[in-house]
């Protein structure tokens, strides 16, 4: 489905931003927006057009939905958030990348929404670190990482993919990321994810968003039931109409919760492991929840998802410089892919400042790919995007909040 915008409806986020009201557009179905109006006195059809007005035409301000009365606009206006954060900061890179560090008002943490419980392995995966979900206390008007998102559009080959977060903060602390070195403050609901998109879709010389990649801040997969809603709503040909093969899941690996996805979301997506490492050993200090998992226990939850789905495993390996990038670490990479039916995405590191980790040489990123390559791995090195605007998970709100 084509997507047109109204520029009449555009404004800034002072405009946008609302104080108090309960419900977030985002969040909306058009059976729950369809209750919604019978009780409040309007007629079945205007669910449809406040979500055309929304999706279809970009419109973000109830006043500029013109084929609604007044007294309708004005009252979605009081019931309803449309969006809920602000921009703090907007960076654009020489390569055309764009990225947002998204403040969220009136954020409290949501937390976790339910406890991750891995069944293979018998434990409750630590989803809760530092900030404790609470916002610290910060007053609206300041600024506080422990309630910023970021969420980047990046343009390549005539395709507009946004990589948007699912959570604020993270709790996998991956010693290489600059997302988790504050921890995890808490969820973003559905409406708030969704959000991310739409916002990178209103960006100057953006239009459409084609492909949606959940590899910005948090593990989706433990925020598991707003992050199925927001995929949904991505996909759904009365929201952003994005099909669900250019949807991207990025998970570190939790084997139940795949598994899980693979029963109940029943949507072609397509599924990522961010994997960094050939063996556990190695894993585990670059990932520090992976010692709750194993390489094996993942390879056979993926083996489940394409059972049921019959979608390839796309595995993320970032090439850290001298520490996973040698050719021991590519044959060792080659023998875990072969056990899937998966790719090879190889990632060059951006560096993080603060973090001992370097960028690999461009000679070892080669060298690795054509070692994969001649174990027969279809291994592709992904292009670094953003690199002279913090683009890197995290990065920008760990740049922000050091200069504050």
């Amino acid at each position: 489905m084509g997507r047109r915008r109204s520029r009449s409806g555009r404004a800034d986020d002072a405009q946008l931003a609302v104080e108090h009201p309960e419900r977030h557009i985002f969040d909306e179905t058009p059976e729950s927006l369809g209750a919604w109006c019978a009780a409040h006195g309007m007629a079945g059809f205007r669910s449809e057009q406040i979500l055309k007005w929304v999706y279809e035409q970009g419109v973000g301000v109830p006043a500029a939905m013109l084929n609604l009365s007044k007294a309708d606009r004005e009252l979605l206006g009081r019931e309803f958030v449309f969006v809920s954060g602000r921009t703090i900061a907007h960076r654009q890179a020489s390569d055309g990348t764009q990225k947002l560090l998204v403040q969220w008002d009136e954020f409290g943490g949501a937390g976790a929404e339910e406890q991750v419980v891995d069944e293979k392995e018998g434990v409750s995966l630590p989803i809760m670190q530092a900030g404790g979900g609470q916002s610290r206390g910060a007053r609206d008007d300041e600024l506080d990482a422990a309630r910023q998102t970021e969420c980047v559009m990046i343009p390549s080959e005539g395709r507009q993919t946004a990589c948007i977060s699912s959570q604020v903060g993270c709790p996998v602390g991956c010693r290489f990321c600059a997302s988790g070195l504050g921890g995890l403050d808490g969820n973003l609901s559905t409406g708030r994810i969704v959000e991310q998109v739409w916002r990178l879709g209103q960006l100057q010389g953006v239009g459409r968003i084609s492909n949606v990649v959940f590899m910005g801040m948090g593990e989706p997969l433990a925020n598991f039931g707003a992050v199925k809603r927001a995929v949904e709503t991505i996909a759904a040909p009365w929201g952003l109409g994005i099909g669900a093969r250019k949807i991207t899941i990025s998970t570190v690996g939790l084997p139940a919760a795949i598994e899980r996805l693979a029963r109940e979301l029943d949507l072609p997506v397509t599924l990522a492991l961010s994997l960094h490492a050939p063996n556990d050993e190695l894993r585990r200090q670059l990932i520090p929840w992976s010692e709750h998992t194993t390489i094996d226990a993942l390879v056979a939850a993926c083996e489940v998802w394409f059972k049921k789905t019959g979608r390839e495993i796309t595995l993320e390996y970032i090439l850290l410089g001298g520490v996973n990038d040698q050719e021991e670490h590519a044959q060792e990479l080659a023998r875990v892919t072969k056990r899937l039916r998966a790719n090879v995405n190889l990632i060059r590191y951006n560096e993080v400042a603060g973090l001992e980790f370097r960028r690999p040489q461009s000679r070892d990123v080669l060298r690795f790919q054509e070692v994969l390559r001649g174990c027969g791995v279809n291994a592709h090195i992904r292009a670094s995007r953003g690199r002279d605007i913090e683009a890197a998970c995290g990065q920008l709100r760990h740049e922000t909040a050091g200069a504050g």
